[in-house]
């Protein structure tokens, strides 16, 4: 059969464990689409648009941990995948991507939905392969079976990534009628993945530097939830007395219920208490040693105080991979998973048995509460470095304690007009547990990142923060909520990257566990809050872009539930039966002011800037 190693492409994902595939409608794909939509183990989804398919997939791949394959068309259809593909690459999220193509021989030939494909994502992309187009050799359906085993591997290598397979396909696409369709028994090429680990004396080593400083900070960037991960912090930041920091997109700091045998809580509130110009408060605050692993952070407080207020040394913890000196004071690499390299810091259990009474203003329930001490600790190089770590700890969770009853003060004013901050405060916290949170680019991420989600049990937040673009959050949301039917999916987002990605809608497949949160304020309002734009007499035509729309039509034509809302009142009655899990998918826009936001935040960050720690 002609396009036999073609149809074998949907088995040999299928034996890899691949069982979502994306793909979107067209001719030359016609092999592909037949092959995936046949077969038994695949579950297919079409979406028209193929940007919204390729966010569509990226969601689903983010949500459930594995590989997803997309489909497209020739043409410029490839070229609506990039935005989605590049925000993988810097995600580390496995996609396979199949672009059907023209054969070489008519490529710059005027032929019709031709362009260059090979490669056509650059260095977007952890690699990029060529199908062989004539397969009817047994070495080229070797090959080319080979080629799509090697991508998927690829794909899922640690860091993960987008792997592009370029299919160049002749004419029939599609079998005759009568004819017989087979998936062949294929061979495939299986990875098994190792975990990189450090010599017992070099971990001794580091163990023994880390005993003598007393200022060790520990700062992680964008991560997915990790139970192990979890646990291994909170044993590390509890015996060694180290502060764990991390923005809302880690992942660390919502999940981190104390255990009762580590009671030990992540800061998550520094762009509120680094807001303050407090000279004093930031030495006390600066680490000597700075321990970080994960990709990106939102906050620009702590990128811009870590720089400035720089460590003598810097570990990055990161398995494989270029590494980026985001702080401008990297010293070390180690090769590591994270969990893994917190707990082999720990020392052997028995070790942690010996305990001390260690006050901690920050806790208000008690003033006092016991911590472990591991062997490193009872009998360090030197001994008397390590007495200030728990007043270092302490500093860090007086100012997190700080930022906390600034914040409940604040937002309890009763003078407030109604914005889209104390809207979005307001919202949080009828969320319920157990939700997907994704959070638009945008003010939407800020404003959760300075609010935080504490109390939220097992709650995980998403953020397309790779590339930090507006043009997928509506579909990177849907892919979840198409990944997890089961469990509650919350877009919060504004309106400008709402409609910019109003296609994510556009599918025929059931989402009733996905809620959107639309703040519509009939611009882009972060124009003016950030300086520079909002100084300029160009602000609402040039940057803002004024526009009138609401989300009423776009909320009937895809079946969402629709809410709207313009004051406290009507958004606190809506928001219990707009959370309920009973009802289906459902929309609600909270129409404000833009140039009355900008005031409030301002005079948010005017409160900040004259505050006290």
């Amino acid at each position: 059969m002609k396009m036999q190693a073609v149809y074998n492409i949907a088995e040999i994902c299928a034996q890899h464990g691949i069982t979502d595939v994306v793909l979107s409608p067209g001719s030359r794909c016609a092999p592909l689409t037949i092959a995936f939509a046949r077969h038994p183990e695949l579950h297919v989804r079409t979406v028209p648009d193929e940007r919204a398919a390729a966010f569509i997939g990226l969601g689903l791949a983010q949500a459930q941990r594995r590989a997803v394959a997309l489909v497209c068309t020739s043409g410029t259809a490839a070229l609506n995948y990039a935005p989605a593909v590049a925000e993988a690459f810097f995600q580390q999220i496995p996609l396979i991507i199949f672009t059907a193509d023209r054969p070489p021989e008519w490529i710059d030939q005027l032929d019709g939905q031709t362009i260059r494909q090979t490669d056509i994502y650059g260095n977007h992309v952890k690699g990029a392969a060529t199908f062989p187009a004539d397969t009817t050799h047994h070495d080229a359906k070797w090959h080319s079976a080979r080629i799509v085993s090697e991508a998927i591997n690829l794909a899922q290598q640690f860091p993960a990534g987008p792997v592009q397979v370029n299919i160049p396909l002749r004419e029939p696409f599609y079998p005759k009628s009568g004819e017989a369709f087979h998936f062949e028994e294929v061979k495939v090429i299986r990875e098994q993945p190792g975990a990189p680990s450090l010599p017992t004396t070099e971990l001794a080593a580091l163990r023994q530097e880390l005993g003598q400083t007393s200022r060790a900070l520990v700062v992680t960037g964008q991560h997915h939830h990790d139970a192990a991960l979890l646990t291994a912090l909170r044993h590390f930041g509890s015996d060694y007395q180290v502060p764990v920091v991390g923005d809302v997109i880690a992942n660390v700091y919502l999940s981190a219920a104390p255990e009762a045998k580590t009671p030990f809580a992540p800061i998550g509130r520094q762009d509120v208490f680094l807001a303050v110009p407090d000279k004093d408060q930031k030495a006390a605050l600066r680490p000597e040693l700075l321990i970080t692993f994960g990709q990106s952070l939102i906050s620009k407080a702590l990128k811009l105080y870590l720089r400035e207020y720089a460590p003598k040394q810097h570990w990055h913890i990161q398995a494989a991979g270029p590494v980026a000196d985001t702080f401008k004071s990297l010293t070390r690499i180690i090769r590591m998973e994270p969990a893994a390299f917190f707990e082999a810091m720990l020392a052997e259990p028995a070790a942690r048995e010996p305990r001390v009474v260690v006050a901690n203003p920050a806790v208000r329930s008690a003033q006092q509460r016991t911590v472990p001490i591991p062997r490193v600790l009872l009998t360090p190089p030197d001994a008397t470095a390590h007495e200030g770590a728990p007043a270092y700890l302490a500093s860090w969770q007086r100012a997190e304690s700080w930022a906390d009853d600034f914040l409940a003060t604040f937002f309890n004013a009763s003078t407030q007009p109604f914005n889209e901050f104390s809207a979005f405060h307001l919202a949080l916290q009828f969320v319920p547990g157990r939700t997907a949170i994704h959070l638009a680019n945008s003010m939407a991420v800020r404003y959760a990142n300075i609010l935080g989600l504490a109390n939220k049990p097992d709650t995980e937040v998403f953020a397309n923060r790779g590339t930090s673009g507006i043009d997928g959050c509506n579909s990177t949301a849907v892919g979840s909520a198409l990944a997890q039917p089961e469990r509650p999916v919350v877009l919060f987002t504004g309106d400008v990257a709402f409609f910019y990605d109003r296609n994510g809608f556009w599918h025929n497949y059931p989402t009733p566990n996905l809620r959107v949160v639309l703040f519509n304020n009939h611009g882009g309002g972060i124009f003016r809050i950030i300086d520079g734009p909002r100084q300029q007499p160009e602000l609402e035509e040039f940057f803002e872009t004024r526009q009138p729309l609401t989300a009423e039509n776009t909320a009937r034509d895809f079946g969402l539930r629709y809410f709207a809302v313009s004051s406290f009142e009507e958004l606190e009655s809506a928001l219990p039966v707009f959370f309920a899990a009973e009802g289906g998918a459902a929309l609600l826009e909270i129409t404000t002011d833009s140039p009355t936001n900008a005031e409030f935040f301002e005079e948010y960050r005017r409160a900040v800037k004259a505050a006290v720690v």
